[in-house]
C-alpha cells in the first residue's frame, strides 16, 4: 500500500522547524518525526532522506512538503522543486487553525501546517513564472516609493500647520511649492522644511522614472494585449493593469468572477448560526496589494456621468477589438449606475466603493478569460 507523508515546515530567518505526519483515515494524522535545523533547504533534504531510511521507504511512497506564504516568497519552493521534492505554498488566511490556542511555538506551528496538508485544510498559493515575479517585485518597489512620497508630504504639511501657516488652494502644485519656499520660518524649521522638499523632489523624480519603465514593460509582447484590454475600464491605467496581470498570473484557475473577488479578499464575511444570519464586512483574506488598487480604481468609476467617456479613456481604448470595448463600456455603465443607486439609498461611500471594486474584479476576470460575450 502506498504510504503518504506530509511535512509541515515552519520557516524563519534563523531556523526551519519540520514535522512529518502520516494521514490516518477517520483520525488525526500520525506524527512520525520532527526536528529543528538551520535555515537551509539542504537540511530539509537530509530530514527527508533520514525519514525514508527509518521508515523503509523505497518505491511506493509519496512525500509532500508545505509552508506558509511569507518572507521567503517562492525561493524555498523552487529549491525543493528543483531537488525533486513536491512542495506547496499555503495561504495563511485559508488554513484551518486551532480554536482557543494559547500556546504558540515553532513545533506546534509545524505540526499545524502538516495537519492542514494531511487534511486538505488550505488553499495553495499560485506560483507565477520568473518574469512575472520580477515585474511584480519592481512594481511593488515603485509603490513603496509612492507610499514614502505620500508620508513625506503629510509630514511636511504637518510641520507647516504647526508653524501657523495654511495653504488654501490645491496642495503640491508648483505654486504650492513656491509658497512653501517663501515662508518666513525660524532657521532650524527652515532647514527641516528644505530637507522635506528635497526628499519630495527626489521621490517624485524616481517615481516618474519608474512609471516610464513600467510603461516599457507593459508594451512588451507578453503583456501588451492584456494591458490594453484592462485599460478599457474606467480607473485602470498601465500601472494597475500590469499589476493585476503579474500578481494574478493565470486567471483561468478561477472558475468564476466571484471566486476571483474572493481571492482578492473582497467577498463579504458571515457569522451565522441557526436561523440568525449576520453579514460581516469583507474578509480581506487575499491579495491586499491588488485589493488596494481595486479600491483606488473604483474611485475613478465613482466620478462622472453614466455613459460618459473621457477623451483619455477613448484614447486608451484605441486598438482594441469592438467586442472588448463594448464589454468594458457595459461594465463602466453598470458600475456607475450601481454607484448612484447605492448613493441614493444612503449607503456609506466607503462601503459603496468596496462593492464597486468587488464587481469590477468580476469584470476584470471576464476580460482576462474572454468571457465577454
Amino acid at each position: 500500500m502506498k504510504r503518504i507523508i506530509k511535512i509541515g515546515m515552519d520557516v524563519h530567518t534563523t531556523n526551519y522547524t519540520l514535522c512529518a505526519v502520516e494521514p490516518v483515515v477517520g483520525s488525526e494524522p500520525k506524527v512520525l518525526a520532527s526536528t529543528k535545523g538551520a535555515p537551509d533547504y539542504k537540511e530539509i533534504l537530509l530530514f527527508i532522506e533520514s525519514l525514508k531510511h527509518r521508515l523503509g521507504l523505497y518505491d511506493d511512497y509519496d512525500i509532500e512538503c508545505g509552508y506558509e506564504a511569507g518572507y521567503l516568497g517562492y525561493s524555498l519552493y523552487h529549491q525543493l522543486t528543483n531537488a525533486g521534492i513536491t512542495c506547496v505554498i499555503m495561504a495563511p488566511s485559508t488554513m484551518l487553525s486551532e480554536k482557543g490556542k494559547r500556546i504558540k511555538t515553532d513545533a506546534r506551528d509545524a505540526l499545524l501546517i502538516a495537519t492542514c496538508l494531511a487534511n486538505g485544510g488550505y488553499h495553495r498559493v499560485y506560483v507565477t513564472d520568473d518574469k512575472d515575479t520580477s515585474v511584480k517585485e519592481y512594481i511593488r518597489m515603485r509603490d513603496a516609493h509612492s507610499d514614502a512620497l505620500k508620508r513625506t508630504k503629510q509630514q511636511c504639511n504637518a510641520l507647516i500647520l504647526r508653524s501657523g501657516y495654511r495653504y488654501e488652494k490645491l496642495n503640491w502644485t508648483e505654486a504650492h511649492k513656491t509658497w512653501i519656499r517663501g515662508l518666513d520660518l525660524p532657521i532650524m524649521d527652515r532647514e527641516t522644511l528644505n530637507e522635506y522638499l528635497r526628499t519630495i523632489d527626489y521621490l517624485e523624480s524616481r517615481k516618474t522614472e519608474m512609471d516610464k519603465r513600467i510603461a516599457e514593460i507593459a508594451n512588451e509582447d507578453k503583456y501588451r494585449e492584456k494591458v490594453n484590454r484592462l485599460k478599457c475600464f474606467c480607473g485602470i491605467k498601465t500601472h494597475t493593469a500590469l499589476s493585476f496581470i503579474v500578481e494574478t498570473g493565470d486567471f483561468e484557475r478561477f472558475a468564476k468572477g466571484n471566486v476571483y473577488a474572493h481571492f482578492l479578499g473582497l467577498a463579504p464575511g458571515e457569522n451565522s448560526s441557526s436561523s440568525k444570519i449576520n453579514r460581516l464586512s469583507i474578509t480581506k483574506a487575499g491579495n491586499s496589494h491588488l485589493r488596494r488598487l481595486l479600491i483606488e480604481a473604483s474611485e475613478g468609476i465613482c466620478r462622472g456621468r453614466i455613459g460618459y467617456k473621457s477623451k483619455e479613456l477613448k484614447y486608451r481604448q484605441i486598438g482594441n477589438s469592438l467586442e472588448v470595448i463594448v464589454y468594458a463600456d457595459r461594465a463602466n455603465v453598470r458600475l456607475r449606475k450601481r454607484y448612484y443607486k447605492l448613493m441614493q439609498r444612503g449607503k456609506n461611500r466607503n462601503v459603496i466603493k468596496t462593492a464597486i471594486a468587488r464587481e469590477l474584479a468580476c469584470f476584470i476576470w471576464g476580460m482576462m478569460t474572454d468571457k465577454i460575450a
